[in-house]
């Protein structure tokens, strides 16, 4: 981690119990607790937050005017059917 560009630094409050286990497991691995709360985000911007981000992101596509309408795309696609079956 020592070679990424970092950000300055975010300060969060946790629930005590989430406390307790993260320094409990980043003392027993020799990690950092800043390791363990990147590394959960990285799994959650793998997944769920991923979805989030697309969805914001197809959102200012639309506003951008960078869409295409659904039935448009399936009339073509009936189209470009019926031509290869003719």
């Amino acid at each position: 981690m020592a070679d990424q560009d970092l950000s300055d630094p975010v300060t969060h409050r946790l629930p005590k119990d989430i406390l307790e286990k993260l320094e409990t497991v980043a003392k027993a691995s020799d990690r950092s607790r800043s390791w363990y709360v990147v590394r959960a985000l990285r799994f959650y911007f793998a997944g769920e937050g991923a979805d989030i981000l697309n969805a914001i992101e197809g959102r200012a596509e639309i506003e951008r005017g960078e869409k295409h309408d659904m039935d448009d795309v399936l009339r073509e696609i009936d189209a470009i059917v019926r031509d290869k079956v003719a």
